[in-house]
Formats: C-alpha cells, structure tokens, sequence
C-alpha cells in the first residue's frame, strides 16, 4: 500500500489549487453562501466540463476517467480548504460513490453519465430524526406498489437535500434495510432548508409520503452494502477535514509571522510556537490517517471500516482543534464575521457530527478490533 501521491495526483492538485485560487477567493465564497443558490452553477459546469472533476472518480463505461478514491480525496482536501460552497460533495462523492459501489448495472447506466457530465445533481438521504446514522436506526417504510416501490418517513440533515434532482434514500421492507433512488421534485416529497451552523455546507430535512421509487443495489437487506456507502462517504468527509486543517493552519502560522506584539512577532514567543507545533502534529497525522483510509477504500480491502473509523474519529477532531487554535492565534480578530477564522470553526463543528460523532467512530473501531 503507498501512501504517497504519483507525479499524476500531484498535477491534479496544482492544478485544482490554482484554479481555485483563482476562481474562488473568500470574497466568492462568502457571496455564494449567501445566494439563493448556495453555490455558483457557473463554477459547477467549468468544474464538471473544464476540469473532469465530477466524473473523476467513476468507472470509465459510465462517463467517469476511471480515478477512485484516491483521486476523489485529493479533491475533496482542496475543495476542503476553501470551504467552497459547492453540490460536489453530495453529487459525486455520496451519491456518486453509492451508485458506483452499488453493483446495479441499471441504475449507474441510468444516472452515473449524468453525475459525470455535470448535469444531475444527487445526494444520500440516510438519517432520521434520531441522528443516528447507523443502518440498525434507520426506519423509513419502503412498500412494493403495482410492481414498483413507494417510500414513506423523514429524512434529516440531508446535505444540499433541498436542491438535488436525485435522492438516494435508505428505507425498510419485509426483507430489511435497502437504497431507492426517488425523483427530488416528485409527488410525496417535500423539502425543507435547515437553519444550520455552517453557512457553506446546506442540509435538509426531507418528508416521503408515498414517493414513487426505484430501488438500488442488492436486493433483500442491503445493509453491509450500505455500512460500505457509509464507509466511504467517511472516508471522503476525512478528505475534506484535511484540507480545512490545513488552511487554519496555514493561516496560524502566517498571521504569526507578521503580527507584532511588544516589538516582535507573535511567533517568536514560546506558547504560540507550541501551538503551531502541536497543530502540524495534528494536521499530519490526520492526513497520514485520511491517506492510509483512502488507500484502503481504492483496494477493495476488507479493512475500510477499521481505516475508515480511525479517519473519521481522529480528522474530526483534528480540524475542530486546528479551526479552535487558529482562531486562539489571530486573537480578538479571528471572533470577527469579517475573518474567515469563524468560518472554518463552523466547518469542523458541524462536520464533526455528519456520519456520527468522533465518540462515534471511535466506539464504532474499538468494537472493529476487538477492544
């Protein structure tokens, strides 16, 4: 297993970096948050068309470049440091990698071509109202209806939920748990925005009443095949909280450089070195664990929930202290709406309990390994 990027994966992050340097300052970022939007459809289709990105990840028969996991966590670290407001991680990497994974030949010729081009916008729909996004609590009904399927129950904090064309839906019959894709604008389902703690990342709430559906994946009960699509949405969310550990830090360490206190930069003086320092530690670490489960996920091992468990529990818990430091660090300023400190706190704060807790996972890994 290598952990270290090829020359090719390092091409693709320069070249989304400088693109994004250029296409998405903060300025952007924050204007697209607050669109009635929530992101830019015209970054949405240069991404998608000038750049591959959408298809990047998936098989090559259905649209995509054939990339995997690997490839889609490079992205998703660099989208992760903008914070870019954006329906990628939804479309391509839940829904994407759902169908992907799904071993549904129908349904990836029918909306994998569409996710690739930029066209189809999709997202997961799996907890409910308890939080929980464990398959075991997920309760939605799923009843068979003159030869197709309907769905019924609610939905929470579905990510960009209000706006995506496709919904993947976990729901329960007599056989157990199981996938169904349902029309976002069709009969039976109402959506609504959630109020929420991080302005670049939008969630919804999702009402089925007797939505029409087409199930997904394997029939009877599909739950190891959804603690999979649960692995790897974690996998990929760990990504992202890399990229955004790596901006607070970038940001600590460079504000430390020129920001003068009693004659001398703030740097210079012992406990903010300490900080910086214990935030590298953090930051690496949590991209060697982010890496090693990325590495996994391409294989196919049977390791992905242990990897993917570690990722989950140590990356969340590295951006919220790296986003917490760095906000310590540029001092009065960094409470500020005009810094984007507070920014990227929301992010990790409200990442943290997308796919469960860091308690979670780490619950979740100590039963994985026997402890």
């Amino acid at each position: 297993m290598a952990l270290t990027l090829t020359d090719e994966q390092e091409e693709l992050r320069a070249t989304l970096r400088r693109f994004l340097t250029e296409k998405a300052p903060s300025a952007a970022v924050r204007r697209w948050m607050e669109s009635d939007d929530g992101h830019d459809p015209a970054l949405w289709r240069q991404m998608a068309g000038q750049l591959g990105l959408h298809g990047l990840a998936l098989p090559e028969e259905y649209g995509g470049f054939g990339g995997g996991p690997v490839e889609l966590g490079i992205v998703l670290e660099e989208l992760g440091r903008v914070l870019l407001p954006s329906p990628y991680f939804a479309t391509v990497a839940l829904a994407g990698q759902a169908l992907a994974a799904s071993g549904d030949g129908t349904a990836k010729a029918r909306w994998l071509p569409a996710i690739a081009d930029g066209s189809l916008t999709a997202t997961l729909a799996m907890a409910e109202a308890n939080g929980s996004w464990r398959p075991e609590d997920m309760g939605a009904a799923a009843t068979r209806d003159d030869g197709g399927w309907t769905v019924s129950g609610t939905k929470m904090f579905v990510v960009d939920g209000h706006t995506a064309d496709l919904l993947l839906v976990t729901a329960r019959d007599d056989t157990g748990l199981g996938l169904f894709a349902v029309d976002g604008d069709a009969s039976g389902v109402t959506r609504t925005r959630l109020e929420t703690l991080d302005p670049t990342r939008r969630l919804a709430r999702i009402d089925l009443d007797r939505a029409v559906a087409v199930r997904v994946g394997p029939d009877g009960d599909a739950s190891a095949y959804l603690r999979t699509v649960l692995d790897l949405a974690a996998v990929a969310l760990a990504a992202e909280q890399v990229g955004g550990a790596q901006a607070c830090l970038d940001a600590a360490v460079e504000y430390a450089k020129v920001r003068v206190q009693f004659g001398r930069p703030i740097g210079s003086f012992q406990a903010v070195k300490h900080k910086c320092a214990d935030m590298l530690l953090q930051v690496e670490a949590a991209r060697s664990a982010a890496y090693h489960a990325m590495s996994v996920a391409a294989e196919g091992s049977g390791e992905l929930p242990v990897s993917a468990a570690l990722a989950a529990a140590y990356c969340s818990a590295a951006f919220t202290h790296a986003a917490k430091e760095n906000i310590q660090i540029h001092g009065g300023i960094g409470y500020t709406w005009e810094h984007d400190a507070h920014l990227y706190l929301k992010r990790a704060k409200s990442s943290e309990q997308l796919f469960g807790s860091p308690a979670t996972h780490r619950a979740r890994l100590a039963d994985l390994v026997g402890i």
